[in-house]
């Protein structure tokens, strides 16, 4: 029986052992089934289209196993046989195919106009013709992009400035009346029937109660994080509060959590009973801002004591760290934070911006070039350049 009471440092190790840092990267090349699991282990990677390094869903992955083919990821998210799928679930994600049942209850939420998608419920009741129109189209020609259709309004404000067929397209992305068929060109999606993607015994699968789906879903993420609050319990899967309390109870009740304190959380914490318990965390990795480790910011400065914030948003002049910083784990913490540039064209990773935190040492520039010359390889990049901008440029530059 795991003890009753953590330290903040076992709880760290707890959490980064289940996120797939205390195990060494493979020696060899990577082979598929090592990204499957790590998938698996993560329950979803997030997706978003910033290309400013990388689009963050390749960086996962990178984080934890290392120089893996990139394309290979492309491979399992938009080949005709794919073992993930697209969907809403952190935000933009792509998921274990056997998740798909588990997100019905959103589909029907979105498709009913519940809480937050009450603008996709209106939509679809207001536009109801011309979504017919747009299913019929696609039904009729087979996988299309909004670009590819050539009906109702063009962008004019408004919901990201997106056409009325963009709309459409979306909302029925969301009720999971079409899904994802594949990206092209500068990621653009592509859409189409799900039964014309995803495989029948999947379509065909039962649909679990939201109840029953709430708490798999409360068990995907305990076992993806080790330890966790309820805020982060839900924040994972981006849960609804009503009838969490219940749900996560339950969940108590039967074993698949246990709860525990952690010295200097000051919320009830939770642990999953088969989480590992390692000793030590050897890990050294950039991390996108979007990783699953440090996505729930709260978490983060909780479980690290550093307060991330992306700054993509905040006007240069304003910006504390940069445009796209990677924080840099190291060991069993966040000891650097970088702000990267990929120059396609000069064949540069470019560090614009190089901090430490107070308790890096002197091995942090050393092991973070290491890392940044990795991930230029990876990236396809010739060379590494740092800016002397930050407290931890000179002796960056001096490592790389």
């Amino acid at each position: 029986m795991p003890k009753e009471k953590l330290t903040a440092s076992e709880a760290r190790r707890i959490a980064l052992g289940a996120q797939g840092f205390a195990t060494p990267r493979p020696a060899g090349p990577v082979a598929k089934r090592q990204l499957l699991k790590l998938v698996d282990r993560l329950g979803v990677v997030q997706i978003d289209s910033v290309n400013v390094v990388s689009r963050t869903h390749y960086l996962p992955a990178f984080s934890r196993l290392g120089a893996y083919p990139r394309a290979m990821l492309e491979e399992v998210a938009w080949a005709k046989k794919r073992p993930l799928f697209e969907y809403w679930a952190h935000e933009a994600s792509l998921l274990p195919l056997a998740s798909q049942p588990l997100f019905r209850w959103r589909m029907a939420d979105a498709h009913d106009g519940v809480g937050v998608w009450k603008g996709v419920g209106q939509f679809l009741r207001e536009r109801r013709a011309f979504v017919d129109k747009v299913m019929d189209e696609i039904s009729r020609r087979g996988p299309i992009s909004a670009g590819d259709l050539d009906m109702g309004h063009k962008g004019e404000g408004g919901w990201w400035g997106w056409s009325e067929a963009k709309r459409a397209v979306e909302c029925l992305f969301w009720t999971g009346e079409l899904t994802t068929a594949t990206r092209r060109g500068t990621f653009e999606r592509v859409y189409d029937l799900p039964e014309k993607v995803l495989p029948r015994a999947i379509v065909n699968a039962p649909t679990p109660s939201r109840e029953d789906a709430h708490r798999a879903l409360y068990r995907q993420a305990i076992r993806a994080m080790g330890i966790a609050t309820s805020k982060d319990l839900r924040d994972y899967f981006r849960m609804p509060v009503e009838g969490a309390k219940a749900r996560m109870a339950e969940l108590v009740e039967d074993g698949s959590m246990i709860p525990v304190s952690v010295k200097g959380w000051r919320e009830q914490a939770y642990l999953d009973p088969a989480a590992k318990w390692p000793r030590t965390v050897d890990a050294q990795a950039l991390l996108s801002p979007f990783d699953n480790l440090i996505w729930f910011r709260e978490r983060t400065e909780r479980m690290f004591g550093v307060r991330y914030r992306i700054e993509i948003y905040t006007p240069a002049e304003k910006r504390t760290h940069g445009y796209y910083v990677l924080p840099f784990l190291e060991g069993d913490a966040l000891t650097a934070r970088v702000d990267l540039k990929s120059d396609r064209k000069a064949g540069t990773l470019i560090v614009q911006a190089s901090h430490a935190e107070p308790w890096a040492s002197d091995a942090t520039p050393v092991r973070l070039a290491q890392e940044l010359k990795l991930m230029a390889g990876w990236l396809g990049l010739q060379r590494v350049r740092v800016e002397r901008k930050g407290d931890l440029a000179t002796a960056l530059a001096d490592a790389v």
